[in-house]
Formats: structure tokens, C-alpha cells, sequence
């Protein structure tokens, strides 16, 4: 709902009710829809931007992590991307689309690719919970679900204009 102070004049308000207002998000310093040529190497830029914000927030500085492009054939079908981690050796690679096989617009592709290196790194920090599990079908849609919702939740929280993040809670200052 867009809420406008009393005696705004209506010449300034018309313009955000005939166009929308205008959404500020994550991907907003981020060039709307460069050259198809450049695209790759901007969505590769961009991902290691927030790979850097998101691993700081997450306090896994002390992993090894890269992200890179990735074509959809390198993919399993149905996704957007991956990680592969080596847990003693501390080093990670998350994989996500390239912009070249999204078939969206180019900010929400990138919302989507941001929402991919959270989802991730969210994996990497349950890794050491569910290495134990028996593997199966059902546990592993079980944890997509929770993924997802807590990627989403991060980013919803992250956007929102509440206080600054407070540094993430490690097991040695939880005691």
C-alpha cells in the first residue's frame, strides 16, 4: 500500500500510481539488462559480490568458497545450481545458471541467482548435521523445503530496513 503524508500535492504521487514505485532490492546495482555478450561475466561478478555478503553474514569466512557460471547441461535438471564442498580442507564451489539458459527477466534473474548462493551456503552450513543421515528421497526433499524457506527468510530479512545485522553467533561465543 502506498502511503502518502497529508497535503502531498497529487502531481507528486501520480507518477508512483501510474508506473509503480519503484522496488528496492539486492540487484539494483546492477545494470537492467546489459548486452547478451556481457551478461555471463556481469551475473558471474554479481554472484561472488553476494557469495562475499552472504559468507560474512553466515560467518564461513573461514571456508575457501567460489562461485561460478554454469551452463544448464552441468546442472541437474530442474535446478539452478549447486555446491560441492571438501568439509577438512574447508573449500566449497557453488555452481549457478548461466544467464544464458534463464529464461527470465535480468533482475529477477539475478534476485534469483543471490537467492541461489543463500540457499548454498545454507546447505554448507547444514552439512555437518546431515552428513550422518541415511540418505533418502523423502529426507532430501525434506531438507529443499527448509533450504528454500530459510534462504528466503535471510533475503526477506536482509532487504528489510531493520537494524544493522548483528555478527553471526558462533559455537565458541554461544557458550
Amino acid at each position: 500500500m502506498l502511503r502518502v503524508p497529508s497535503g502531498t500535492p497529487v502531481f507528486l504521487i501520480l507518477p508512483a500510481l501510474i508506473f509503480g514505485s519503484a522496488v528496492v532490492g539486492p540487484a539494483q546495482d546492477v545494470p537492467t539488462e546489459p548486452p547478451v555478450k556481457e551478461q555471463s561475466a556481469i551475473a558471474q561478478k554479481f554472484a561472488s559480490e553476494k557469495l562475499a555478503s552472504w559468507q560474512r553474514r553466515l560467518g564461513l569466512q573461514d571456508w575457501n568458497i567460489s562461485v561460478m557460471c554454469a551452463k544448464a547441461a552441468e546442472l541437474r535438471p530442474q535446478t539452478v545450481g549447486n555446491i560441492h564442498w571438501d568439509r577438512s580442507a574447508k573449500t566449497a564451489l557453488i555452481r549457478v545458471l548461466d544467464p544464458a539458459d534463464y529464461h527470465m527477466a535480468w533482475q529477477p534473474m539475478l534476485r534469483d541467482i543471490e537467492f541461489t548462493v543463500v540457499h548454498e551456503l545454507i546447505h554448507l552450513e547444514l552439512a555437518p548435521l546431515l552428513s550422518d543421515l541415511q540418505r533418502s528421497e523423502a529426507n532430501r526433499r525434506e531438507e529443499e523445503y527448509t533450504v528454500n524457506h530459510l534462504s528466503d527468510a535471510l533475503l526477506q530479512l536482509a532487504a528489510s530496513p531493520a537494524a544493522p545485522p548483528k555478527p553471526p553467533v558462533t559455537a565458541s561465543s554461544a557458550k
